[in-house]
């Protein structure tokens, strides 16, 4: 779980998982240590077996990985003391995790080999799934951030100035025009999500002509005088 500002510049996490990896003693092949490995004599080396099974429509046959020696086709003369001739062990391992710039919510991260081990094989991958916290002024929409600023009946008039917080935390001084229509788009460019290198998306402020709720008599003449001349 990641904030939205370190989801959108990166971040790195280390966490504690539990997971089976090679045996450290063997080195993941379950022979003791100075002994050899010898060929498995239930499927003769070749790692698989067949079945034979019997139904009322006939004889079927099928194959297997043999479990005497988990598909490797050998076995250790003399198991492992620590993994019992299994090659891997269940521990815990810190993993280190690079989280990108600009990842976004539900995204995968693929690291590969540091996933479950296997006998005698390689480690798997592990798949980091990023679920990212909801901020509480912006939401993403692609690579731009999207914020709504009600602003006053007289400033959508006459146009005003604000202060608004970039998510870095720092404070941007925004110009609003006079506005034609009752909600409009202001853009502030290269201070969005970063987009890789040193490109970034835009802030993208919907502007609302918020409405009084009460008047005051003078508030009131003033509309009414306004209202005369066709506005």
């Amino acid at each position: 779980e990641l904030s939205f500002k370190d989801a959108a510049f990166g971040t790195e996490r280390s966490v504690l998982i539990a997971k089976v990896g090679s045996c450290a003693t063997c080195g993941g092949n379950g022979a003791k240590p100075g002994t050899e490995l010898e060929q498995c004599k239930t499927c003769n080396g070749s790692g698989r077996v067949h079945e034979l099974r019997n139904s009322i429509l006939g004889q079927f046959s099928s194959v297997r990985p043999c479990t005497a020696c988990d598909g490797t086709g050998k076995v250790p003369k003399e198991k492992c003391a620590d993994c019992k001739g299994h090659g891997t062990v269940r521990r815990q391992e810190e993993i280190h995790i690079k989280i990108p710039a600009g990842i976004d919510n539900g995204e995968m991260i693929r690291m590969p080999q540091l996933g479950e081990a296997i006998k005698g094989g390689t480690n798997g991958d592990l798949y980091v799934k990023v679920h990212v916290k909801p901020h509480p002024v912006f939401r993403r929409e692609g690579q731009n951030l999207i914020m709504h600023l009600p602003i006053k009946l007289t400033d959508a008039v006459l146009g005003t100035s604000v202060s608004i917080e970039d998510l870095e935390g720092k404070t941007l001084e925004v110009k609003v025009p006079p506005m034609k229509r009752p909600e409009e788009l202001l853009r502030v460019r290269g201070k969005g999500i970063p987009t890789g290198g040193s490109s970034r998306g835009d802030i993208i402020i919907r502007l609302e002509t918020a409405l009084p709720q009460k008047l005051s008599s003078k508030a009131r003449k003033a509309l009414e005088d306004l209202k005369s001349e066709g506005l």
